[in-house]
């Protein structure tokens, strides 16, 4: 890890631990109606199998927040109750055993509502995560700022929920200003983070289709993490998921924050290119897609970077002219033709993962 990360406030949600040096984790949000218990459970668990660590379901209704309790006593991960202008939902939700609140205490109500919130997660012990995001400013603060959404409106707007909760002397709090926008994003998150210890929930909200989502956040999520910022993260993608997941680790091993899963890189391919990498990078990747042991696979088409980039991974095929050489920690181990070079490949993989 090459990023030094700012120092913040360890917080407990169920069984993990965000915040204070632990690992980065990653999170998704069910799409399911939540009040469709069976739905939700199954979600649940295709995420928590594709490596989600913790999940958050909408409540936007009394039967919602009501069907949180089987849904609690089904999941293998901790559950985030996402919250909106009804604080009697987040009650009921902190009765139902969730890991955290998600609320926003502006559009809460009134200051009885909020204590009724604030005592109901100091009973069952649960965190609160106070969340911003450009759509939820408080009016008075946008005018203030212009009429525009701004990173420091945001911050703003978050802090001054938060020094709510702490006169409540509430303090298990995780705090998140996301934006659509990929530079207020990055302003707003290294302005808060110079101004408190609690840990940061960091995504670009309402990134978009995966097609241009991924890349949104890519750049954001990246952005703020290669300052040291962000103790969780969430891909908000227009989809699956499951997605979600996958793009959230993938950005956490390439800023060298995680080594979780296997890595596969491949190169782009051009004129020299003999063989069909492409496809042996796209079902390489697919089936060792559920492999949680940190693992770097390289897929060579040419002679130029091909033997030197495979011999530096954990396993690695460098090919042309129809045959291949199969690398396992910088040697030689096979010989194959291209008809089978995927199952070769792959048969080291599972070694390896094995050993």
């Amino acid at each position: 890890m090459l990023t030094k990360r700012n120092n913040t406030k360890k917080i407990k949600i169920g069984n993990v631990e965000i915040g204070g040096g632990s690992p980065i984790a990653v999170q998704s949000m069910t799409k399911t109606k939540t009040s469709d218990i069976d739905a939700t459970v199954a979600q649940i668990d295709q995420l928590q199998c594709a490596g989600c660590q913790i999940v958050r379901c909408a409540v936007p209704d009394r039967e919602s927040a009501l069907a949180l309790k089987e849904i609690k006593k089904q999941a293998k991960i901790p559950i985030v109750a996402d919250i909106h202008f009804n604080h009697e939902y987040a009650v009921l939700a902190a009765e139902a055993g969730v890991d955290k609140l998600r609320i926003n205490p502006g559009n809460i109500g009134s200051l009885d509502k909020i204590k009724a919130v604030v005592a109901a997660a100091k009973e069952h012990g649960i965190p609160i995560r106070v969340g911003v995001n450009s759509g939820s400013i408080e009016k008075e603060i946008r005018r203030k700022e212009g009429g525009h959404v701004t990173a420091a409106g945001l911050v703003k707007s978050a802090l001054k929920n938060v020094r709510l909760l702490e006169k409540l002397d509430f303090t298990d709090i995780v705090i998140a200003v996301k934006a659509t926008s990929v530079p207020l994003t990055v302003a707003a998150y290294r302005l808060l983070a110079g101004k408190i210890k609690y840990p940061l929930h960091v995504g670009v909200t309402e990134a978009g289709i995966p097609r241009t989502g991924i890349v949104r956040s890519a750049a954001g999520i990246g952005a703020i993490l290669g300052e040291g910022i962000g103790d969780t993260i969430r891909v908000s993608l227009t989809g699956d998921p499951g997605e979600e997941v996958r793009v959230g680790y993938e950005i956490l091993k390439a800023m060298e924050l995680t080594y979780h899963g296997v890595s596969v890189i491949s190169c782009p391919t051009c004129g020299r290119t003999e063989l069909d990498v492409v496809r042996i990078a796209g079902e390489i990747e697919e089936r060792t897609r559920q492999m949680k042991q940190p693992l770097t696979v390289a897929i060579m088409g040419c002679e130029v970077n091909g033997p030197g980039e495979a011999a530096d991974a954990d396993v690695g095929l460098a090919a042309g002219n129809g045959v291949g050489l199969i690398f396992r920690e910088g040697q030689v181990v096979r010989k194959v033709p291209e008809a089978e070079m995927i199952e070769a490949l792959m048969d080291e993989i599972e070694s390896f993962v094995l050993r």
